[in-house]
């Protein structure tokens, strides 16, 4: 039975990670009566054991898995050719160091069975921090309205057959997830209930890496796609939020500020476009 669900996780040696997000898929629950899924893992450009670990998981009933070696690193190339192999008619995009709940990828199938171009995303929960810097800036981060509010679709999005035919290949760009998002007006996507742990990176350097990389990848989209931004419905904090965030969690408002501030700096400066931070 051809699958109607693909999961495509691209993977640039990610084998401290593979092994717990393919868990975390294959724990799902059940699909709906008659639909079937298949995952696909992307490994690009791996010097590790990413793609050996990948083939060992073992999926259970109703699941197919595949690995995709692929010679050249690169996401957005990794991401043309799972498009291309994927053979379900709603399409998961997910992070390797992401883990999702056993009720997301069914509800995501669920919010996007019908043929219309419609995008879906689950809730994000960070994941626990080692690090004092990182809690303090994830208190603050979580708070901002692009998080608490809409659906934003860092670390896993989906979309059904119809909404990815709106653009061909993936283009070469930083925000792979910006870009997709705002491929959707507002009123075409879902927010599911069930949520997902996303980890953000550990320590001040890092932090500063890759917010500039966030930083660089929305200036990136407004820049190259300015059609797009009509479908941006994130609003804007409101006056005072500021004050009354210094006032609740003071370290976590002077943490993310030293991060903004450190930014414009070019002490933190990467080298390559896509920086994780770890």
């Amino acid at each position: 039975m051809t699958p109607q669900v693909s999961v495509l996780i691209p993977a640039h040696n990610e084998a401290d990670y593979i092994e717990g997000c393919l868990q975390a898929v294959f724990a799902s629950d059940p699909l709906s009566a008659g639909m079937t899924a298949e995952v696909l893992v992307l490994a690009n450009g791996c010097t590790d054991a990413t793609a050996e670990l990948a083939r060992a998981a073992l999926p259970p009933a109703g699941w197919d898995l595949q690995v995709l070696e692929l010679p050249e690193g690169g996401k957005l190339g990794a991401l043309n050719a799972g498009d291309t192999a994927a053979r379900g008619d709603i399409l998961i995009y997910l992070d390797a160091d992401v883990r999702v709940s056993p009720e997301l990828i069914p509800q995501l199938a669920a919010a996007l069975s019908l043929d219309a171009p419609l995008y879906a995303s689950g809730r994000p929960q960070v994941a626990p921090a080692l690090s004092a810097v990182t809690r303090a800036y994830a208190r603050l981060w979580v708070r901002l309205p692009f998080f608490s509010s809409g659906v934003p679709g860092f670390g896993i999005f989906a979309m059904t057959r119809a909404g990815r035919q709106r653009w061909g290949e993936w283009p070469d760009i930083i925000a792979d997830d910006i870009f997709a998002r705002l491929n959707f007006a507002p009123q075409e996507r879902v927010q599911v209930a069930a949520p997902y742990s996303w980890p953000m990176v550990e320590g001040f350097r890092n932090l500063v890496k890759v917010r500039r990389r966030q930083n660089a990848g929305v200036a990136e989209v407004a820049a190259r796609y300015p059609e797009l931004l009509r479908n941006e419905d994130t609003p804007r904090a409101r006056g005072g939020t500021a004050l009354r965030l210094l006032l609740r969690d003071p370290a976590a408002l002077l943490t993310y500020g030293a991060v903004a501030l450190a930014v414009k700096t070019p002490l933190f400066a990467s080298r390559t476009r896509w920086t994780r931070g770890r």
